[in-house]
């Protein structure tokens, strides 16, 4: 099996794993009064994730050698995506749910960012493409994604009153 193969097969069971850990906490929140915002964005979302590794399995040839430092760099990048799931803790999900009267968290690398989550996933759409020389892929799917995410943004910040 390839570098690429297994790589993409890690991400997507990473990926398959968040999503599940994400839906039990947001049904949690919700049970706790969480109100969700931006609900129509999300399969959006969800899509782009989705194309963007399968454009990678379709059209990066399998036994392209990778670029060892960025994969590096991408395996960096999920050392920061655990650190801020451990930081919200039960607060973790992939959907902009609040809980009424709930505090900000502010540990981990949300003291320093207001938005932590998002620059890793900024950083990743681009690292992943570009160690396997796709540099279309990277290009279109941080552009796509960039859109999407100033949208959201947007969103997050007037849920949590910003």
């Amino acid at each position: 099996m390839s570098v690429l193969w297994i790589v993409l097969i890690l991400v997507a069971a990473q990926r398959v794993v968040e999503l599940a850990y994400a839906r039990r906490n947001t049904a949690r929140l919700l049970q706790r009064g969480g109100v969700e915002a931006g609900a129509s964005h999300y399969p959006l979302f969800i899509f782009l994730h989705a194309a963007w590794l399968a454009s990678m399995a379709v059209l990066i040839p399998p036994q392209t050698a990778p670029i060892w430092w960025l994969l590096v760099i991408f395996a960096g990048l999920q050392a920061v995506r655990v650190w801020i799931v451990v930081s919200l803790g039960p607060h973790w999900t992939t959907r902009v749910v609040t809980v009424p009267g709930a505090p900000l968290v502010r540990r981990g690398p949300y003291r320093f960012v207001r938005h932590p989550n998002y620059l890793v996933v900024c950083a990743e759409i681009a690292a992943l493409p570009l160690a396997f020389h796709a540099v279309g892929i990277a290009l279109a799917f941080t552009v796509l994604n960039a859109a999407l995410l100033s949208w959201r943004v947007r969103i997050e910040d007037r849920a949590l009153g910003r």
